[in-house]
């Protein structure tokens, strides 16, 4: 399946059987992954067609024009963009059947149970629990700064299972009910006076042994899946040109022709061509993505996003001068997504400032560019065969 033709044609078939003006929304969205319209690059029978990865531009291309719903990516982007392409790679034949089509849909939400207060940012010191008891395994400990917590169904969660081994070999991949008992989620009141985030408490929760992901105490080897999936629908989703936040200081440059200084001009344009840059590289990233896997690039490409959205910002409140210091609403709220572009310049300055710490740190970013794509020598690390009990806490 690799004629784009072909794929217009199956679109086409998927149209006329199920008109969009007259089709539920969820009835939609399931008809078109059973046709294999919805990721055309996965195996067939799990939403795909085993086309290559860039003929679903041809897909989306015929479905816009008609009308035709989408899922909704923003909502469910920890779903699509990390837990999906973890459970392809790593999953039973049961567990793809399971969890991908309700994911791809939208009927069920999935969080990231990774970080932890303890680790900070050396994830693979992690001291969350899994201790097994049959067929299940037990889970206690405390995961933080996990993004839709509030709202999912399923979480992709990492667990030590074996302290006696070094920290990057005793840990075990598992899928977990967010609504299981013993799964407790508080929120996180964040600079913007919102709670998008949150920390999540695991006492006592038993999770089926048939929920694990790949081998016991395999677990890192599966979370690098997960990270460099991660790293890429953060830093390389695809914008148009002057999308995002450098469109939006654009614009209001345009409009607002008092505001203008020489200083603030030359930055702006700075900006400007660094945001082309940035969208260019992610284009050049996303065809690389066609050939195979996500490498650490998309590292990269997260370090780019969030130095440019804290520039940008800060470069739209200065221009803006006095409204700049205004703040639209502090309601304390939980939302589903964030919305860089649909909110005031004060929320914008004040939220961009987690994207250098969510998906990675930007200095354990840095490390990783450093390392495993300019190939510099790695920093000295004295725990890498210390045994994770032994480690000093």
């Amino acid at each position: 399946m690799t004629d784009a033709t072909e794929l217009r044609r199956r679109t086409q078939e998927l149209l006329a059987a199920h008109p969009p003006a007259s089709t539920g929304r969820t009835a939609f969205l399931e008809a078109r992954f059973d046709a294999g319209l919805a990721w055309v690059h996965y195996p067939a029978g799990l939403g795909g067609l085993d086309a290559p990865r860039s003929l679903q531009a041809v897909v989306d291309a015929e479905l816009a024009a008609a009308g035709a719903p989408d899922n909704d990516p923003r909502r469910i982007g920890i779903g699509l963009g990390m837990a999906a392409p973890t459970i392809l790679a790593y999953g039973t034949e049961e567990q793809k059947r399971r969890f991908l089509r309700p994911l791809w849909v939208g009927q069920e939400v999935w969080c990231q149970l990774f970080s932890e207060p303890g680790a900070g940012s050396d994830l693979a010191a992690l001291g969350t629990r899994a201790v097994r008891d049959g067929d299940t395994w037990v889970v206690n400990g405390q995961k933080v700064w996990t993004s839709s917590a509030h709202v999912a169904r399923w979480a992709i969660l990492i667990a030590r299972t074996d302290p006696d081994v070094p920290k990057h070999r005793g840990i075990t991949y598992f899928l977990c009910d967010m609504t299981d008992p013993g799964v407790e989620v508080r929120p996180l009141r964040q600079i913007t006076g919102e709670a998008e985030f949150n920390e999540v408490f695991l006492t006592d929760v038993r999770i089926p042994d048939a929920h694990r992901l790949g081998e016991v105490g395999d677990g890192w080897k599966v979370a690098q899946t997960t990270l460099n999936n991660e790293r890429v629908a953060i830093g390389g989703a695809r914008i148009p040109r002057e999308g995002g936040m450098i469109g939006t200081v654009s614009r209001t440059w345009r409009e607002r022709p008092e505001l203008r200084t020489h200083d603030l001009h030359q930055r702006l344009l700075d900006l400007w061509v660094d945001a082309e840059v940035a969208r260019m590289t992610g284009e050049r990233l996303r065809q690389q993505l066609v050939a195979g896997q996500p490498g650490p690039e998309g590292s990269g490409m997260k370090l780019a996003f969030a130095r440019l959205n804290q520039e940008i910002s800060g470069l739209e409140v200065e221009l803006l001068g006095e409204e700049g210091l205004l703040y639209g609403d502090w309601t304390m709220r939980r939302p589903e997504l964030v919305d860089f572009t649909g909110r005031d310049a004060g929320y914008r300055y004040l939220r961009s400032k987690g994207n250098s710490i969510e998906g990675g740190t930007s200095e354990v970013l840095l490390n990783i560019v450093a390392e495993r794509v300019l190939g510099l020598p790695p920093e000295p690390r004295n725990d890498k065969d210390v045994v994770w009990k032994d480690l000093a806490r």
